[in-house]
């Protein structure tokens, strides 16, 4: 029976881990590839379908050029890794999607290029302007440069926040497994799960970790994390397995489906809860914590007890309260050293002594996530 979600969606989010493209060794497989570009090119040959494609695979494809043996742990290593195998990548879909006729578009984005209101407004643009020429965007974590500090951790996570950056009617998150199971899919007696409506409908599944070829760093669980993400934020997911691919595009019934379970928000909120690594942070006295939490205001310098951390204005911050939990996540307005002086005290009064640039909230509640409303 057909998903009438899926075979409605118009723009469609697809993301590929790096065991589904290569071999455990490292280096890309030509075939897996191009069985992937033969279902995608097809689902949008009609061009009444776009096609955004999340591909992992860089790290993966540059370990054997490099002679190294296994996914190296240092972040060095992987970074020169992932530079010799990002071009390996796109070069292979170029070539694959050229057999359709078909362009692809390379876009590499770190969580700082995303979590920072002008550059997310510009890696949007950027997509629907590729999206709009026909081209197909294949976008990657950019392992090259990012730090520890500004990684988004996992191709899943980036895949969840690409469909919502993109405004897009559908996530497929394809592996080496073909869906959620309530346990060990090796294991006898373990089953899988059709459809999630809701967290109750997995509370009981546990999720293991690494996939089972070991050249990629996602397993179940930060899948099941990015369809949740995702579905949280009105864009229905599917996850299966790449063999499995032209299945779930079609609407088949196969793999996992995870129902919306909320509606699309502004997008930089997104992106500052998910993508974004804070740089420092703010105690809140439990009245600003009301305000912030139940009353959706801006922190305001007198709601402020304590600052911790280095960073500048515009870097985003954790906003704790006075047990140290995190309550919420914002861009903040002043520099760290400018904080301490404006604690506890009134905008007017501190526009009255410093100058009317001080009359304004540390963070807006337009930059402002609660994170545990």
């Amino acid at each position: 029976m057909a998903r009438q979600q899926v075979t409605q969606a118009r723009r469609i989010v697809v993301k590929v881990g790096s065991s589904s493209l290569t071999t455990a060794s490292g280096g890309l497989d030509a075939d897996r590839v191009d069985a992937l570009v033969d279902v995608l090119a097809t689902v949008r040959s009609g061009g009444e379908k776009e096609i955004v494609l999340v591909s992992s695979g860089a790290i993966a494809a540059g370990l054997a050029p490099l002679g190294l043996a296994r996914r190296p742990k240092d972040l060095a290593r992987q970074q020169a890794a992932a530079s010799v195998g990002q071009g390996l990548l796109v070069a292979r879909y170029t070539a694959s999607f050229a057999r359709y006729g078909v362009r692809v578009g390379q876009v590499l984005l770190t969580g700082d290029d995303t979590s920072r209101r002008a550059h997310y407004r510009n890696a949007y643009r950027t997509l629907d302007q590729l999206l709009a020429m026909g081209a197909v965007p294949v976008v990657n974590e950019n392992d090259t440069v990012a730090t520890d500090e500004i990684r988004f951790g996992d191709n899943d996570r980036l895949a969840a926040l690409v469909a919502h950056l993109v405004r897009a009617d559908l996530l497929v998150l394809l592996s080496d497994v073909d869906g959620l199971y309530d346990g060990d899919p090796a294991r006898p007696g373990s089953s899988r799960v059709d459809e999630v409506r809701g967290p109750a409908d997995i509370a009981h599944v546990e999720t293991g970790g690494a996939g089972r070829a070991g050249v990629g760093t996602g397993g179940m669980a930060t899948k099941v994390e990015a369809a949740r993400i995702a579905a949280a934020a009105g864009v229905p997911v599917v996850l299966t397995s790449a063999v499995h691919a032209a299945d779930a595009l079609a609407g088949r019934s196969t793999g996992t489906f995870f129902h919306r379970t909320g509606r699309r928000s502004a997008d930089r909120l997104l992106w500052l809860a998910h993508a974004s690594t804070p740089r420092g942070a703010l105690i809140l006295d439990d009245g600003a914590v009301e305000a912030v939490v139940h009353g959706r205001k801006s922190l305001l310098p007198a709601g402020i007890a304590a600052v911790e951390g280095e960073f500048s204005a515009g870097d985003p911050v954790e906003l704790r309260d006075a047990r140290g939990g995190a309550i919420a996540r914002g861009l903040v307005n002043f520099d760290a050293k400018e904080i301490p002086q404006l604690l506890g005290r009134s905008t007017r009064d501190l526009a009255r002594e410093l100058g009317p640039e001080y009359e304004r909230e540390v963070v807006h509640r337009d930059d402002l996530v609660v994170l545990h409303p």
